[in-house]
C-alpha cells in the first residue's frame, strides 16, 4: 500500500504576506528618500566618494522595486503551470540583486580610478558629511529591521534587501571616513582610495547574496539544526512500530517543503496509518508553519 499526504503548498495567502508586501513597499519610500539625502551631498562636495555611495543608492531603489515585484509575483496561489505557487520568484529578485550590487560596485571602481588620476578638492565638507551621516542612519535602522524580519518571515527577497542595505551601511561608513581624513588632511586622492577599498566589499557582498539565492533556485537542502530540528520531531511522534527514511527538505521562497517515506506495518489500517500521519503533519506544522509535507506510507520490510 502506498499513500501520500501532504498540504497545498501555496494554498493561501498567509497572514504574514501582507507584513512583507508592506516591509517591501516601505523599502521603495526609504530607498528613494536615501537617494535624495546622498546625491545632495555629492552635490554639495563634490566628493568621488560620495559620487560613489550614491550612485549604489540607485541600485538600493531598483532592488526594493525588484523586490516588490517578486514579493506580489510570490503570493500568487498555485494554477495548472505552476502546482507548487510561485514562491522562487523571491530568489530571481535576491539574484537581480547580487548582480546589481557587483554593477554597482564595478562602477564605482570607474569613478574612484578617474579621481585618482584627476584629484579634485572637496566642497563644503561638513555638511556633506553630515547629510551623508543622516542617510546612512536610515539605511541602517531599516536594513536591520528588513533582515530580521525577513528571516522570522522566511522571505528571502527581504533578507536580500536587508543585506544589501547593510553593505549600502559599510560603504557609507567608509565614505564618511574617508572624506573627512581628506578634509582634514588635504590630500585628495584619500577620497578615490578609500571608495575603491569599499567597492571591493560591495563586491564581496554581492557574491554572497548571489550564493544563497541560488542554493534556493537549486533546492538546496535546509541547514543541518534545522534537519536535525525535523527528525527530533519525527522521532518523538511517530508510533514506536513505525521506520521513518529517505528524508528530504528545501526551501521555496517562504515555504519548507519536507518529505520522506513512513513504514508501518502491514496489518495497519489505512484509517490507522491516516491518523499517524495526521500526528506527524501537526507536530512538524507546529515548529514549520508555512510548510508543505508529504508522507509516503509504505508496508513495514518491503525492500526499498
Amino acid at each position: 500500500m502506498a499513500m501520500t499526504r501532504g498540504s497545498d503548498p501555496a494554498s493561501s495567502q498567509s497572514p504574514a504576506h501582507s507584513t512583507i508586501y508592506r516591509l517591501a513597499l516601505g523599502s521603495i519610500g526609504i530607498g528613494l528618500l536615501v537617494l535624495g539625502l546622498k546625491f545632495l551631498a555629492w552635490k554639495l562636495t563634490g566628493s568621488v566618494a560620495l559620487y560613489s555611495d550614491a550612485l549604489e543608492s540607485i541600485i538600493n531603489v531598483a532592488t526594493a522595486i525588484a523586490a516588490f515585484i517578486a514579493i506580489r509575483v510570490s503570493a500568487m496561489p498555485a494554477d495548472d503551470n505552476h502546482p507548487y505557487g510561485h514562491t522562487k520568484a523571491e530568489y530571481f529578485s535576491a539574484v537581480l540583486e547580487g548582480v546589481l550590487i557587483i554593477l554597482a560596485a564595478l562602477a564605482i571602481l570607474r569613478e574612484a580610478w578617474r579621481g585618482f588620476i584627476a584629484p579634485e578638492p572637496i566642497d563644503a565638507p561638513l555638511l556633506g558629511l553630515a547629510i551623508s551621516s543622516l542617510a546612512t542612519l536610515i539605511n541602517l535602522g531599516w536594513g536591520m529591521l528588513l533582515i530580521r524580519r525577513g528571516q522570522r518571515l522566511r522571505s528571502p527577497a527581504l533578507a536580500a534587501d536587508g543585506k544589501h542595505l547593510m553593505t549600502d551601511v559599510w560603504t557609507s561608513a567608509g565614505v564618511i571616513v574617508g572624506v573627512a581624513l581628506v578634509a582634514v588632511t588635504g590630500w585628495a586622492r584619500l577620497d578615490p582610495a578609500i571608495a575603491a577599498l569599499v567597492a571591493l566589499n560591495i563586491l564581496w557582498a554581492g557574491w554572497k547574496i548571489m550564493q544563497d539565492s541560488v542554493a534556493g533556485l537549486m533546492d538546496a537542502a535546509l541547514p543541518p539544526e534545522a534537519v536535525a530540528r525535523i527528525e527530533a520531531i519525527i522521532a518523538a511522534t511517530r508510533g514506536p512500530t513505525n521506520d521513518v527514511h529517505d528524508l528530504r527538505t528545501r526551501h521555496a521562497g517562504r515555504l519548507t517543503f519536507i518529505d520522506f517515506s513512513l513504514r508501518v506495518p502491514g496489518t495497519m489500517s489505512v484509517d490507522d496509518s491516516h491518523a499517524v500521519c495526521d500526528d506527524l503533519e501537526d507536530a512538524l506544522r507546529r515548529e514549520f508553519p508555512e510548510s508543505s509535507i508529504t508522507i509516503h506510507v509504505e508496508p513495514r520490510g518491503r525492500a526499498h
